[in-house]
């Protein structure tokens, strides 16, 4: 039997949420709606069940088995959903979305939870609410926004709602492959030639990727990681995300991909527009709470903004590369910048010259493959040269002297990862490449008697530690002993007097989070220096370079000299309280200097947009491009004696795979170098004493 209560304004119920600053009950996501309300004005019922709200909580109760259903007579077509669910041990319940009315009565996407499985299904109902047909969604996820059919193979067109536009994936979520331009995240294998690869099918898995050594959940000796538990917990509150956007349904419980995260493709056939609704049945009650809603069909671009202090400088609107450098290409005496396939001339940057063919990447669908690329002098001839990643190889692009001609490529090294830093670890003058590749944390330096050589791979861990997209790579002094360390999240290896003896000493901490998304935990490049004035070394890091979260560790040393960290957040997500408001997520690069004059590094960060293709395989990935430098504000009131204070940069361009802080012009103020699928700038900053943000002292 149907009823309908009285209809009102749908704003009596869900409140219209506004500043982005606003603390809300999920973490990936700024709601157009909360449901605070304690009346269902607004909603109606078909079915048998009861239904009623109390202090921001929705209760339903069946009075049969076959239950009954609470419709929220808002209707969207691309949303994101969020609530904390609970069951009694006999409750059966649910979600389902897009919950469409036909002749015969409902049909839509459901997503059951309770006393059954946990799947998603195209269900439909009659019109008083009892169940017709219940039918399991093809497969769908992936680092792709359109779910394609079975069959349409991994670049097929798939039919989407609307009519269905955008590159769909493999049937099993498989990115689509990026043709002769893309790179490959998720595979690790390097490409043929400028060739790129397919991302690989178990990225879409969720707990296949998970696992560091490429093994499904797989965690190496000493790990500081306890792998989370992300399945339905009976008779305990659950937070519950389900996001429709065209066809491609994704669904979390308890924010994880435990045993996969649900995925589901609704096609328009099964549900095209239609409203949310929750079901309950069985025995027992089920309830809701800060249920939330968003309208994903808008999206909201900032107006431009340059932070104070700087000047931006736009060298090309392309996506060519995810990281720039600098460096004396031209050997006038004038810094150059380098990013992927082009290098500009100093000191105007407006004249470019190709290093190797250039060709764009699409933005939606293929990755680039010169993630990374870096200016050094690596022949000694006195013309610098440049190292670019093939995907995952690095290759030397050598400098012909002045010859207006492409330069001369040699693959140096077969296996790197997305964050490569570049520093001199054995202390003969050159920046060596850091890197994990292969499952060990290594470095690499360059045959002595030929850099075209493919040059010495020198292995510092233990297997285990890393698939070949790892994130997160520092080189520091962490023990005071005046030798380079390496840092990465799962801890740091101390570095011996004697480097080449065997691995080094392994020292565990957890210096990132396991993300939501699977892979590795771990962000850009992570900074190591005194934060806090106390003499000892600390380390900031991003968490998770497609998820959330931005931090400091302390460096703590007891009488014995055993060191051990204490984490300070800076930056979390959505349901935090965050340094100066600032929230965004997918920080995937990152770098340190000292941005304001003042002697003490500061962190230099933002967000990747599209990190995983044009996708919602990570959270908030329409957010804006941002870029902020968190100064480094030493304050004993502070939690570990300091804080960071963000200062925007620009919100329009992002990061990469790395960045670059280095004084392009020679004016003496840190310039910021970043090259993203939004193209190449230079931020220029300014020299000390001028319009610099400082925080409060």
């Amino acid at each position: 039997m149907s009823s309908r209560i009285t209809l009102a304004s749908i704003l009596s119920i869900l409140v219209l949420s506004g500043a982005s600053s606003l603390v809300v009950a999920n973490r990936n996501f700024v709601p157009d709606w909360t449901f605070k309300g304690s009346s269902l004005t607004g909603l109606r019922t078909i079915g048998h069940a009861e239904w009623k709200a109390s202090n921001g909580e929705i209760v339903g109760t069946p009075t049969s088995p076959d239950g009954g259903w609470l419709l929220h007579d808002k209707s969207l077509q691309d949303l994101q959903f969020a609530a904390n669910v609970r069951c009694t041990p006999d409750c059966i319940a649910g979600v389902m979305v897009r919950a469409e009315q036909t002749p015969a009565g409902i049909k839509g996407a459901f997503v059951p939870f309770g006393k059954t499985e946990t799947a998603a299904f195209a269900m439909t109902l009659d019109k008083d609410g009892r169940e017709l047909t219940r039918e399991p969604l093809g497969r769908a996820g992936g680092m792709v926004r359109v779910a394609a059919a079975p069959g349409a193979g991994a670049t097929g067109r798939a039919a989407g709602p609307g009519g269905g536009g955008g590159f769909g994936g493999a049937a099993t979520g498989a990115a689509p492959t990026a043709g002769a331009r893309g790179g490959t995240e998720a595979a690790g294998a390097p490409a043929a030639g400028r060739a790129g690869a397919a991302a690989a099918g178990a990225r879409a898995g969720g707990a296949a990727r998970g696992g560091p050594g490429g093994a499904a959940g797989a965690l190496p000796d000493n790990a500081p990681y306890t792998r989370p538990t992300y399945t339905y917990k009976p008779g305990e509150w659950n937070p519950l995300e389900i996001l429709l956007d065209t066809n491609n349904m994704r669904v979390w419980f308890n924010d994880g991909p435990e045993n996969g995260v649900t995925t589901g493709r609704v096609d328009d056939d099964l549900a095209r527009y239609g409203s949310i609704a929750l079901y309950v049945g069985g025995s027992g009650e089920v309830r809701f709470k800060d249920v939330e809603l968003k309208d994903l069909s808008k999206h909201e671009l900032p107006k431009e903004t340059v932070g104070a202090g700087f000047r931006m400088q736009r060298l090309n609107d392309w996506y060519y590369a995810w990281s720039a450098s600098a460096g004396d290409i031209n050997h006038d005496g004038i810094m150059d910048i380098v990013a992927g396939p082009f290098y500009w001339l100093g000191p105007n940057f407006d004249e470019a010259h190709e290093i190797y063919v250039s060709q764009t990447s699409n933005v939606s669908n293929q990755y680039t493959p010169a993630m990374v690329n870096f200016v050094y002098d690596y022949t000694g001839d006195g013309w610098p040269d440049v190292l670019v990643t093939e995907s995952r190889p690095l290759v030397l692009y050598v400098n012909p002297r002045g010859e207006p001609r492409r330069w001369d490529r040699f693959p140096v090294v077969p296996v790197s990862s997305e964050t490569i830093v570049f520093k001199d670890v054995d202390g003969d003058g050159k920046p060596d490449p850091v890197y994990i590749g292969a499952g060990t944390v290594n470095y690499a330096t360059p045959d002595p008697s030929d850099a075209t050589k493919p040059w010495i791979v020198h292995v510092v861990s233990g297997p285990g530690f890393a698939t070949n997209a790892q994130h997160g790579v520092g080189i520091g002094d962490i023990n005071g002993d005046k030798r380079m360390d390496i840092v990465t999240p799962y801890g740091w290896w101390e570095q011996p007097q004697q480097r080449d003896s065997g691995p080094w000493p392994y020292h565990p901490v957890a210096f990132g989070r396991w993300p939501r998304a699977g892979g590795s935990p771990g962000g850009g490049e992570m900074a190591i220096y005194d934060v806090n004035g106390d003499g000892l070394n600390d380390v900031v890091a991003a968490l998770e370079a497609h998820g959330w979260g931005l931090a400091w560790f302390e460096q703590k040393k007891d009488a014995a000299g055993a060191i051990s960290f204490v984490e300070h957040m800076i930056m979390d997500d959505y349901s935090t309280k965050n340094a100066g408001d600032v929230t965004f997520s997918e920080l995937h690069a990152s770098t340190s200097a000292d941005v304001n004059g003042d002697g003490i590094p500061d962190f230099i960060v933002g967000k990747r947009v599209f990190a995983h293709n044009e996708s919602y395989n990570d959270p908030d990935p329409y957010g804006p491009a941002v870029l902020y430098w968190y100064e480094t504000v030493r304050d004993p009131k502070a939690p570990g004696g300091a804080r960071f204070v963000p200062h925007l940069i620009h919100n329009r361009s992002g990061v990469g795979s790395a960045l670059a802080a280095v004084d392009v012009n020679k004016d003496g103020a840190v310039d910021i170098l970043t090259s993203t699928n939004r193209g190449t700038f230079v931020f220029f900053g300014t020299p000390k004493g001028g319009a610099r943000g400082r925080g409060s002292r």
